[in-house]
This record gives structure tokens, sequence and C-alpha cells, in this order.
């Protein structure tokens, strides 16, 4: 009996410790935070919005002041989850947690760790499983965005559908007029294409493509230029029926591309469409059209009748005063493609042309260049990935490519790149402007660059040149004997440089020119030797 009662005693004091273990237990438990402990591991989490760590290890923190933390890290493509415990009044990777009294893990960026890093802390069980990403900053911003803008939008929508309306009233009031049949007069007529001063089209806006269903009246006059992709036509814009043969019509350039060369016609069109294009030195373009019933794609731009460059150079001996004008307006144009900024200060795109010679310039009749034929520009946007980069390959003319573009190793972690190689072929340029110029004593029958080569050399023999033998075109000891060529022909040398990061940029070569202003002030400016009519046609070589 004694021992039964024994045995019932130690009985009870067993479970009645075993209860007051797990009791303990659970106190430690509510005193100690828990949180998702997980070492570094990947994830698909963007850094937008909220994300889940995608741990699967819950860890009793060791210390009961300590909270909960996660970190996400992003190094080129590794995103990266970071999930412990740690006492907030100690450092972490050397950095003092704030704001961890949050039921919420909140993301805040911390720069100067060498990567994108964003880190969080809370105080509650598991809270770091679930974080987010600058929620209620996002939610704030929206609202005073929200609240700021929509009576602006509002006016802004009543502005612009009243100019719409209005547009589209005049539109076809003028239309009915030229179906009546009365004429307009000139100043009239000139509302149908852009002018100078960049006024509305009845076609369309500058730089944009005809949305409207009636098509400029052009008349196609002579072929005048002809490349891989497309033909260059002279045209007549027609103003209206009535009108005479003086003033019924604008003379317009037309390059017409095949309906199977849609994707050209859309890339230089996409590049006439950035309205901080324009400049004096720089084609200017009117309007881009899908012309359905020919199965054709047209940009219609200003039409110069001196041709390109290279015809001019062909035909005419050029004075020291043409060949500052035809140099400094190049180097402007190219200039002004680079440039991340306009004229006005206002931030641009910067653009590399990737084709520059002489057959892509035009004579204007006051003798300053404009660049034409971007199909194979390129828009250096900063959001543009190497990759993306890349993907633009080896273009170009031969007999104009840098040697970087030759060997194919362009940086293409430097968009500058893209520019050096554009101002290796406009030195090439100017040596043929100089080679025509008679301030050099005898001038030569006009030759291209690298004029011991075939017409059109191919890579691999421009590779031979450029490459292995280091060739550049020569420079006579004759050609120094003038101050102002001399200048010049320093410049070009450190444009062709082998090296592209030693080349100048365009805006120094402008700059060059400019300051020989003097020189040209005291040259006689003889006119130019001309062997042909003033009106050529361009060919283009390609």
């Amino acid at each position: 009996m004694e021992l039964l009662r024994f045995s019932a005693f130690w009985c009870g004091a067993i479970l009645f410790g075993s209860i007051l273990l797990v009791e303990a237990e659970a106190s430690i438990m509510k005193l100690k935070r828990l949180c998702k402990f997980c070492d570094v591991q990947a994830t698909s989490c963007a850094g937008k919005g909220r994300c889940k760590v995608d741990c699967d290890i819950t860890s009793i923190c060791p210390d009961k002041q300590d909270v909960c933390v996660s970190i996400w890290r992003k190094k080129d493509d590794n995103i990266t989850f970071d999930t412990v415990c740690h006492n907030p009044a100690q450092r972490l990777y050397g950095l003092v947690l704030e704001d961890y009294n949050n039921s919420k893990c909140e993301m805040k960026e911390i720069k100067g760790m060498g990567s994108q890093f964003f880190i969080c802390s809370c105080s509650e069980d598991e809270c770091n499983e679930h974080i987010f990403f600058n929620s209620n900053m996002d939610s704030q911003v929206v609202a005073v965005i929200l609240v700021s803008l929509v009576p602006l939008l509002v006016v802004a929508v009543v502005v612009i559908t009243s100019f719409y309306c209005y547009r589209v009233y005049r539109q076809r009031q003028a239309s009915s007029k030229r179906r009546r049949g009365p004429p307009l007069d000139f100043s009239d007529a000139r509302a149908i294409m852009i002018d100078d001063e960049g006024s509305d089209s009845s076609s369309t806006h500058a730089n944009n493509l005809n949305h409207n269903t009636e098509l400029l009246p052009i008349e196609l006059d002579v072929q005048v230029g002809k490349g891989r992709f497309a033909e260059v036509y002279k045209a007549k814009l027609k103003q209206g029926s009535s009108v005479s043969e003086e003033q019924g019509f604008e003379t317009v350039a037309v390059k017409i591309f095949q309906y199977e060369e849609y994707a050209s016609w859309k890339s230089e069109k996409e590049i006439f469409s950035d309205a901080d294009l324009r400049h004096d030195n720089v084609l200017h373009f009117l309007t881009a059209e899908e012309r359905k019933v020919q199965r054709q794609y047209w940009l219609i731009t200003a039409y110069h009748p001196r041709g390109n460059l290279q015809e001019y150079l062909i035909h005419h001996i050029i004075n020291w005063h043409d060949l500052w004008v035809l140099g400094g307006s190049l180097a402007s144009g190219v200039a002004h493609l680079h440039s991340d900024h306009t004229t006005c200060g206002r931030y641009k795109v910067p653009i590399a042309h990737r084709d520059i010679k002489s057959s892509n310039i035009l004579v204007k009749n006051d003798l300053t260049c404009c660049l034409c034929d971007f199909g194979l520009a390129l828009r250096l946007d900063n959001s543009l990935s190497v990759d993306e980069l890349a993907n633009s390959g080896q273009v170009g003319t031969a007999r104009y490519m840098a040697p970087e573009v030759l060997e194919s190793r362009i940086n293409l972690e430097n968009i500058e790149s893209f520019k050096q190689a554009d101002v290796y072929s406009m030195a090439l340029v100017l040596w043929e402007i100089i080679s025509r110029c008679n301030a050099i004593g005898d001038v030569k029958e006009y030759e291209p660059p690298f004029g011991n080569l075939r017409e059109h050399p191919c890579v691999e023999s421009m590779k031979d040149s450029v490459l292995r033998d280091r060739g550049r075109p020569e420079i006579p000891d004759s050609w120094i004997n003038h101050t102002g060529i001399q200048m010049v022909c320093a410049a070009i040398d450190d444009c062709w440089d082998h090296d592209p990061e030693a080349r100048l940029t365009a805006q120094c070569v402008a700059e060059r020119f400019y300051d020989m202003e003097y020189l040209d002030k005291l040259s006689d400016r003889s006119d130019s030797e001309e062997k042909i009519p003033e009106e050529i046609f361009v060919v283009d070589e390609k």
C-alpha cells in the first residue's frame, strides 16, 4: 500500500514538472522573436512592389532584443535575399537599423554597398517573410501627383481637343476649296508643307508619319540617287491644279522604299521623328507616308540641287573659303548628332550616324553641308543594354569604317565608342574636301580615301590597309604650306587615330573650324572652279 502511494507521488511530481517546463518554454518563446532565417539565396524578386523571400526556415532569435531583418541585393544579373535575426543595438554590414518597430518589413535603399542594396527590419514574428518596396511612399507620391495634375490634365485635354477640332475643320475647309476649283495663292499653298520655322503641315506634323487619308499631292520628276534599300527622286509638291508652274509646287526630295524594305523605312523614319534632330546641318525632314496603292513607303525631305558632297567634289575645285565652310558645317552637323543637348540647352538623345561618307552628305546652296541617310543611325539611349547594342551589327561602308568597327571590337560598354567611330569617318571626308582645294597647289582628279583600292572594297581588303598596315590616306607636304589647311590636317590626324579614346570629339573639331574664321577673312575667297552645271545628280556609294 505504501509502495503504491510512493509511486503515485512521484508520477504526480514528474507530471507537474513537465507542465512547468512546457510553460517555461512557452514563456521564453513569447519573449524571443521568431524570424525567417536563411543564408543568401537567389530570388526572382525584381525589387518592386511586394515580394516573398521564399525561406522555409523559421528560427527562434537567440536574444530577446532581436528583430527580423531581410536584405535584397542585385549585382549584374544576380539577385539574392538574406534573412536573419539581429540586435538593432549592433551594426549589421556597418549599418544601424532604423524603423524596426514596424509590423511590416519596408525596404530602404542603401547607396555605396557595391551593388543595389535594400534592407528592412520589423519586430513581429516572421514579419521578414513578406517585404515591401516603397509601398507607402509610392501611394503618397501617387496621391500628390493626382491632386496636383488632375486640373492641369483636364485643361490640357480641353485645349488639345479644341485645337484638334479646329485643325480638322480647317483641313476639311481647305480640301473642299481645292475640290471646288478656286486656286490657292502661294502663301496659302505653303500651308501644306513645313517651312523652316516649323509650322504645321496639313498632311502631318514635322517628323511624324502621315496618318491623313489624303496623301500629299506629289509628282515625281527624275531619279537622282539609288542605294541599297531605296531610290531618291526629285519631285514637285503641287499646291493646286490651277496654279501656274512657277508658283504651283515646291521642289522636294522623295526617298522611296519598296514594301519589302519596310524595316529600313521604319528605322530611318524613327530617327527623323525626333524633333530634336532639326539642325541647319542635318537634312530637313518633311513627312513620311505609306503609299498603299504603289506598295511603297516614302520619306519626303528638302531638296538640294547641288547634290551630294562626293559628286560636288568630283566636278568642282574649291578654294580655302569653300573648304572652311564645307568642313566647319560638316563638323557642326556631326557634333549636333552626338550632343546630348539641343542648342537651346534642352536634353536630347545623342545619335550615332554610323555611315558617314561623302555620298551621305548633301551640299546646300550656301555651300554648307547637311547630313542625310539615317538608315543605319543608332539612338544612343542610356537604357540600351549591351546585348541590344551588340545586335546592331557591323554596319557602314567598308571604305569609311573605323579600325575597331572593321575588327568588330567596338566597346559596347561605352556609347561614346559609336561617336568615336563616326569621328574617324568624318576625318576621311575632311581629307576628301582638302584634296580638291586649290590652296594646296596642284589639284589632282578626285579620288576617294584609299583610292588605290577597288571602287567598292570589302571589309577584308580594308582590314589589310587599316589594321595590318595602319594605313591612312596620304597628306603630302605641300598641303601644310597653307596655315589653315595645316590646322585642318592636324585635326584630321587626331580624328583618325588608331586608338578611339585618343580621337577628338566632333564638337572639338567644330570649334577648331570656328577658331579659323580669321584665316577665312584673310583669304581672297576666289570663286570655285566649276566643271558642270549647278544642278547635278546624286549617286550614293553603297
